[in-house]
């Protein structure tokens, strides 16, 4: 596909998920994990996907690579919504999008060899012929880092970094167009997480990948993504490209979490904004802007669905701070 065009479109998508009372009970109430999410992922792009734990993102990553269904809203691959293909059309979508999960160790077969692993990945999706599986096995141990003659070992003989390695290898397995990385360095040393995330460039680069990069660390996608959505209780506050956002932050929830990234420079100091109030019950979420009840800069007006209010083509943010300053006539502070 041409780079820039949108490989995945994701348009008022939503998830809610049953409380129920009891084991066999009646659900009483509803999780909104995913609340009318638009995110847009163009070719060969890092997408980040930022927010507190809770907030969706994982969801957001699982129902794009088809491991969950949503229950409103449109998923669409190529400008073709998913939904309404065929059996034979899901199925390729299927090995077009792989995901990389948190935890290295617990994606892989603690029973299989990792020659077994692969084998069962490339004999499924026929990917090679037979007689070829051990080759390619090779080959892929050899894209991530890794040399053949580990290939008879099980996972627990691996550190955290060479598992995720192997997991890397395994979604590169089936020749995917598109990866979605839930938080896949967060489980590892700061060491370790360096060379991943320059593997996963040189990955993308080598196989014109494009990256859902799901993660709470904003210094890891500062140098990883090109664009960056943040997310809170299942909507989307902001967006924008990574300069944008982490230079000319507007939502005062993302310029609360910019605040809390580390400055290694002893002698340089950042104001710190602590954020106060509670987190809203997600089973009871509050009419209009579902951060009122913490942000600094609430208004009476925020009670109400705040506007998506533009500042660039690419960058957006739901606040009725800007919104309203539009209105008076006054400039929007940077």
């Amino acid at each position: 596909m041409t780079e820039g065009k949108n490989i995945i479109e994701i348009k008022n998508l939503q998830r809610r998920f049953p409380v129920k009372e009891g084991l066999f009970g009646k659900p009483k109430d509803f999780v909104y994990a995913v609340n009318s999410v638009d995110l847009e992922m163009p070719a060969g792009k890092t997408i980040g996907l930022v927010g507190e734990s809770g907030c969706g993102k994982t969801t957001i990553g699982k129902l794009i690579a088809g491991l969950d269904t949503p229950d409103a809203g449109t998923i669409l691959y190529e400008g073709k919504a998913v939904k309404n293909m065929t059996a034979e059309e899901k199925k390729s979508f299927h090995k077009k999008i792989q995901i990389i999960f948190q935890n290295p160790y617990g994606s892989l077969n603690p029973r299989q060899r990792i020659s077994q692993t692969f084998k069962e990945v490339l004999s499924v999706h026929k990917i090679v012929p037979k007689a070829e599986i051990s080759r390619e096995t090779e080959r892929l141990l050899d894209t991530v880092g890794i040399t053949s003659d580990y290939q008879n070992h099980y996972p627990f003989e691996f550190s955290g970094g060479q598992r995720q390695r192997l997991c890397i290898a395994r979604a590169l397995a089936v020749r995917p167009e598109v990866v979605v990385c839930d938080e896949p360095v967060s489980a590892l040393d700061v060491s370790v997480q360096s060379q991943i995330l320059n593997l996963l460039k040189k990955l993308q680069k080598e196989f014109q990948l494009t990256y859902l990069f799901i993660s709470h660390d904003l210094s890891v996608v500062y140098h990883t993504c090109d664009k960056v959505y943040i997310m809170y209780l299942g909507k989307i506050m902001e967006e924008g490209n990574v300069e944008e956002i982490f230079n000319s932050p507007r939502h005062p929830y993302t310029q609360a979490l910019l605040s809390a990234i580390p400055v290694p420079d002893p002698k340089t100091k950042r104001k710190r904004i602590v954020l106060g109030g509670d987190v809203p019950n997600p089973t009871s979420l509050p009419e209009g802007c579902f951060f009122y009840s913490r942000c600094p800069k609430h208004m009476p007006v925020c009670k109400q669905n705040p506007p998506n209010v533009s500042f660039s083509q690419s960058h957006r943010a739901a606040c009725w701070l800007y919104a309203e300053k539009k209105q008076s006539g006054n400039a929007i502070p940077q």
